[in-house]
């Protein structure tokens, strides 16, 4: 009995990838937003998403397996997580993130990852975030899910960290300014600058200004690995930016951060980040793992390797705890 259940583990495993794909599917056609607005038939299902019935059918069955949604007496409804999470507008709706970013971009750079481990792939193949954001249409894309997919993680932060007594930061790395945005909003004496692409700032700079933050929120635009800092900021955030550049540039990333804080200033750096025992968490890893198909040189993030360097560079009273449990880590330093 004992290998059987061991099989059944490894065959949930190797059908992930089937579970994600009916994932994007039911975001692409909008099913999820469709049974928020209450229980439902396959057939009412098949006219709200354009789909024939039977399609719809095998769809949701496969759905009800993996518990995203569920029949109940009443019809076909969203689980708790479906609605709060996958919901087009809801307060935490990250669909796009999953349907745009995960589903088109990330996913098919997957059927690389033998060969990103291998050293085979040529230059093309993993080209840098600077080559990829050169393309107006990967930019936006990219760019537009990602703020979906960021700005939950800016909310966490907001209630982890006291920014209370910050005027100025700098969001290295920091996209469309979902960050920023949270921030600001939050604490109006607040001030950002993101250094970013200039395509995806473009992007950034629309997000700001239907926020009405373009006062307080502005743009250094480059690529942050080689465009200079502005000076003197009360707090720096990186967030996914480590896991999307290669190994040998963390260090000076951390040293150029505590060289443009003022005295008192606060590192806070958020990424994909493993226990220091390496045996999990489970997502985090794969996620490392899916960054490796296409930066085929990013580092496996540890917390004791980001908390050594970050005391390495001279910050103090360094912590690197969950974040987003289960997927994302927040590390905190000081510049004395």
């Amino acid at each position: 009995m004992a290998v059987l259940t061991e099989a059944e583990e490894i065959s949930d495993i190797a059908f992930a990838y089937m579970g994600s794909k009916a994932l994007f599917a039911a975001l692409e056609v909008g099913l999820f937003t469709g049974l928020a607005k209450g229980p439902a038939t396959e057939a009412s299902l098949a006219k709200e998403t354009g789909l024939p019935e039977e399609r719809v059918r095998t769809l949701v069955t496969a759905l009800t397996g993996m518990g995203v949604v569920q029949r109940t007496e009443n019809g076909i409804e969203n689980s708790p997580a479906a609605d709060a999470f996958l919901v087009k507008g809801a307060k935490y709706d990250f669909g796009d993130y999953l349907r745009l970013q995960v589903g088109k971009q990330m996913y098919p750079l997957m059927d690389q990852i033998d060969g990103a481990l291998a050293g085979t792939l040529s230059t093309e193949e993993t080209a840098s975030y600077a080559q990829w954001f050169s393309d107006p249409t990967e930019a936006r894309l990219y760019s537009e899910s990602q703020h979906a997919g960021s700005v939950g993680p800016a909310r966490s932060l907001l209630k982890r960290v006291d920014l209370s007594e910050a005027k100025t930061l700098l969001d290295v790395g920091g996209g469309t300014a979902a960050f920023d945005i949270t921030l600001c909003k939050a604490h109006p004496q607040l001030k950002a600058t993101v250094v970013e692409f200039p395509n995806v700032a473009a992007i950034g700079k629309e997000f700001v200004e239907e926020a009405g933050l373009s006062d307080r929120i502005s743009y250094v635009e480059g690529n942050a690995l080689e465009t200079e800092w502005p000076e003197g900021h009360d707090i720096v955030v990186m967030s996914y930016l480590f896991s999307g550049v290669p190994d040998h540039t963390h260090d000076d990333l951390i040293k150029r951060a505590f060289d443009n804080l003022v005295p008192g200033g606060r590192l806070l750096l958020h990424d994909f980040i493993v226990d220091a025992d390496r045996t999990g968490p489970k997502n985090t890893a794969l996620w490392q793992l899916q960054h490796t198909a296409f930066t085929p040189e990013a580092r496996s993030l540890s917390d004791d390797w980001v908390a050594n360097a970050m005391e390495k560079a001279g910050f103090t009273n360094v912590d690197v705890s969950p974040l987003i449990p289960g997927m994302t880590k927040l590390a905190q330093g000081t510049k004395p």
